[in-house]
């Protein structure tokens, strides 16, 4: 589970007022001991607490990503910055939009609360937009009835029976990677396209948007749970700035720059 750094800075600030307030009615400072010294520090910590809520739920919030769901995107424990005002300036807590900014747009990498769980974040491709028809046939994503272009730039065996597909897919106006991944028939060596939950087709309702991961055939999305609603969605991540892998290891700052960028080395 996700912890929720929002709450717990609104009710720190929430806190920190009220024993300022306290303090002036009652000059809690001036006392000897443990309580002026903690009114003191309190105090103090209040335009701290302001700016980096402020920061955090208006401007911009940093994440880490904890699966392969978006490879070959973004990898598990890249650290990535979200625009919280791309989409319109949200409440801290409740998550509700009080100035509309923008909408998001297809090709977007989105992070959202996770609609069957939403103490959990979650980051997806937006593919589909209000009112669109997606569907997936053969591994190929359709939208509105035309197929989104893509152009295969690798493709071979990354286990006995496992191939993988790296393609350049271009979605609104974003271009990026995605990876396409499934067994190989052991009878006549020819790749099988994954089927179960991943194909299929979908209509978008009003006020919702349809997602998915870059790793087609890994990835927990749309496809499986369904829609996203406009009430859920937290911003447009836009930035990878460190990748750290746990224990033992030193940040990385290889992969710094836009999420977007290709490379196919």
């Amino acid at each position: 589970m996700d912890i929720d750094v929002g709450f717990w800075l609104t009710l720190a600030l929430l806190i920190t007022v009220l024993i300022w307030l306290a303090d002036r009615a009652l000059k809690l400072r001036q006392r000897k001991g443990m309580i002026g010294t903690t009114v003191e520090t309190s105090n103090s910590l209040i335009s701290v607490l302001f700016i980096v809520l402020v920061i955090r739920s208006f401007i911009v919030e940093p994440f880490t990503i904890p699966s392969g769901s978006m490879l070959p995107t973004l990898q598990v424990h890249d650290f990535i910055l979200v625009n919280k005002f791309s989409y319109g300036l949200r409440l801290p807590v409740t998550n509700t939009k009080i100035i509309p900014l923008g909408e998001p747009e297809r090709g977007d990498v989105m992070v959202f609360k996770f609609p069957e769980d939403t103490s959990q974040n979650f980051i997806k491709r937006v593919v589909g937009l209000p009112g669109d028809r997606v569907a997936v046939r053969d591994n190929v994503v359709y939208v509105n009835g035309e197929p989104v272009k893509r152009e295969l730039v690798d493709s071979g065996r990354i286990a006995p029976r496992v191939w993988r597909r790296e393609y350049i897919e271009h979605l609104g106006e974003a271009e990026h990677l995605i990876w396409q991944e499934g067994l190989i028939d052991p009878y006549n060596g020819e790749p099988r396209i994954p089927q179960g939950g991943t194909q299929g087709e979908w209509e978008v309702p009003e006020g919702s948007y349809f997602v998915m991961g870059d790793n087609r055939d890994n990835s927990n999305d749309s496809r499986f749970w369904g829609v996203v609603p406009e009430r859920l969605v937290v911003g447009e991540a836009f930035l990878i700035w460190m990748h750290w892998d746990p224990i033992f290891s030193l940040p990385s700052f290889s992969r710094n720059g836009s999420i977007d960028k290709i490379s196919t080395e």
